[in-house]
């Protein structure tokens, strides 16, 4: 889910649907019809977060609010949720998109590069950007010590 929130989605799958009315000439009959659906709605999607953040001058909404459990999840399993939706999250748009379209909504390679209308091998270069980019911000740090030994 895009929006982390029922009622926005429901209000997006709404969006989508009257402008997939709206727009029904534009469908290419023998073509998938969840891949047109799929695009406006991601369309949509990015429309109404650059507008949320020109109205209220921020990114997106903090992990925290944005996670909901139902509190059978773990402390831990809690806090490394939070910390790893803080790091996709602080990943640039382009690759954010690709990382919840291949992770969180399943689709294919293909699918995701049909969907954004760019070549599949920009979808792998960008899930591989992503990935080194969480998996250096979560690395373990070593800590430093001096050659001088401890005094």
């Amino acid at each position: 889910m895009l929006s982390h929130h029922r009622d926005t989605a429901d209000d997006l799958v709404q969006a989508t649907c009257l402008r997939a009315l709206e727009r029904a000439a534009q469908f290419s009959p023998g073509t998938r019809l969840d891949h047109w659906l799929f695009s406006i709605l991601h369309s949509i999607w990015l429309n109404e977060v650059r507008s949320r953040r020109v109205r209220e001058g921020q990114g997106f909404v903090e992990a925290a609010e944005a996670l909901i459990f139902d509190g059978a999840a773990t402390t831990e399993t809690h806090i490394l949720a939070m910390q790893v939706m803080d790091h996709v999250h602080a990943l640039p748009e382009a690759q954010r998109s690709v990382v919840f379209l291949c992770y969180v909504e399943g689709l294919s390679y293909r699918e995701v590069a049909d969907v954004l209308d760019i070549p599949i091998g920009t979808v792998m270069s960008r899930l591989a950007a992503a990935r080194a980019r969480i998996a250096e911000a979560t690395a373990p740090r070593l800590p430093t010590f001096s050659r001088g030994g401890a005094q």
